[in-house]
């Protein structure tokens, strides 16, 4: 029933607008400042989420630690361009309602990213409201462009799998 409630009301795609516009606005300003500053480098998160790693009580786990410090810190350069850039384009699509559950999908990776290096901040609440977009489904994006993409494409899809079906000459 609820779920019902989310994916086809009207009422609550007017609130998942909202939802999308503060979400998407966090996103797309916390990686535009990134992009514009020139100078971003991830290299000094992912050494604190190293040190984190260690003690009684670590915040970070050993696995997370592993890829880190394995895969993380020796391609930071490519991380200090999926970072900002992933962060703008979750964001626009949040705010444009375009592929919506695509970038509140993308988003939540980099939240529970964040999370597991340590970092609290707002990324618990920005994944509830990631978690209620993506069980929201179309209706999310629905107050959006959504709206004529999602069918265009489901439209596209119908076609090549008639011509698949098509019997094929001699």
């Amino acid at each position: 029933m609820v779920i019902n409630f989310l994916r086809e009301n009207v009422y609550a795609s007017y609130a998942f607008l909202v939802m999308r516009l503060y979400l998407g606005w966090t996103w797309l300003e916390a990686g535009w400042k990134k992009i514009i500053g020139g100078d971003f480098d991830a290299s000094g998160f992912l050494q604190g989420a190293l040190k984190k790693a260690s003690g009684d009580h670590p915040a970070v786990q050993s696995w997370w630690a592993g890829f880190i410090d394995s895969f993380a810190l020796p391609n930071v350069g490519l991380f200090n361009i999926l970072v900002p850039w992933g962060e703008f384009l979750v964001g626009l699509g949040l705010i444009l309602g375009c592929f919506t559950t695509f970038a509140a999908l993308m988003g939540m990776v980099m939240n529970f990213s964040y999370l597991f290096s340590g970092t609290t901040s707002t990324n618990p609440q920005m994944v509830l409201f990631g978690m209620i977009i993506l069980v929201a489904g179309i209706n999310a994006g629905k107050i959006g462009l959504d709206r004529w993409i999602i069918p265009f494409i489901n439209k596209q899809i119908l076609k090549k799998g008639e011509q698949d079906n098509l019997p094929q000459s001699a």
